[in-house]
């Protein structure tokens, strides 16, 4: 009991922390309002497609969810679970403390980049900034409109045909959980030069799939088995 009240007390504090740096940090963040600009922007520099071009629902985006964020569809910008277990990593020294949501990842790549205590802070108060201004399919389009896929491909439609050869639309989930697991570390996973981890990297996927009830054993049994086609 004593060890549980503590880990309750800590969870509160970190979120009544939360809520203090979101007060005072909301005026001296910049606006949201321009992130569709910003992601335009940033796929041109690489030569990418239109960052709408994507399917409804798409299965890329479902893996990606089950995988990097699964509260994506409920919470506000933030994963309070995830707050408290990256605080309590960050407390063991952990140097990626982990619990970054969809949005947060977001506000790196469009705003921040990486950081110390004080950038993550503001990805916190961007993520908020993010929610209150867009929809969740909004969000996620944008995520997966400009998100790194390895070898040159900015955002989903270029990473479908550039590994694939197709469209997002036409992706099956064999293909799709390859592409969702590569966001996290395209290089390590990149599956001309390492297939053996970018595939056990698909597995992890597939079986996220399968613990949020997206997909059945059985079909991930099935996706894992079938055939890349990669290019």
């Amino acid at each position: 009991m004593r060890w549980l009240r503590r880990v309750v007390i800590f969870a509160v504090s970190v979120v009544v922390a939360l809520g203090l740096v979101v007060a005072v940090a909301w005026p001296l963040t910049p606006s949201v309002a321009d992130a569709e600009s910003r992601i335009a922007t940033r796929l041109a520099a690489h030569g990418a497609t239109d960052p709408h071009a994507l399917p409804v629902p798409d299965r890329v985006g479902e893996a990606i969810i089950a995988t990097e964020d699964s509260r994506f569809r409920s919470h506000w910008g933030i994963d309070a679970l995830g707050v408290v277990r990256a605080a309590l990593n960050f407390s063991n020294g952990a140097q990626d403390a982990g619990g970054a949501t969809l949005d947060q990842q977001q506000a790196k790549n469009l705003w921040t980049g990486d950081g110390g205590l004080l950038v993550k802070a503001q990805q916190v108060e961007l993520a908020f900034k993010l929610e209150s201004m867009y929809s969740k399919d909004q969000i996620l389009e944008m995520y997966l409109a400009e998100v790194y896929f390895g070898h040159g491909f900015y955002g989903l439609p270029a990473a479908a045909r550039g590994y694939f050869g197709v469209a997002p639309a036409s992706l099956t989930w064999a293909q799709a959980s390859m592409l969702a697991g590569l966001v996290q570390a395209p290089s390590a996973y990149d599956p001309y030069h390492h297939l053996d981890l970018a595939k056990s990297r698909q597995r992890h996927v597939l079986d996220r799939l399968v613990a949020t009830s997206r997909l059945t054993a059985a079909q991930a049994d099935t996706a894992f088995a079938a055939p890349l086609g990669l290019r």
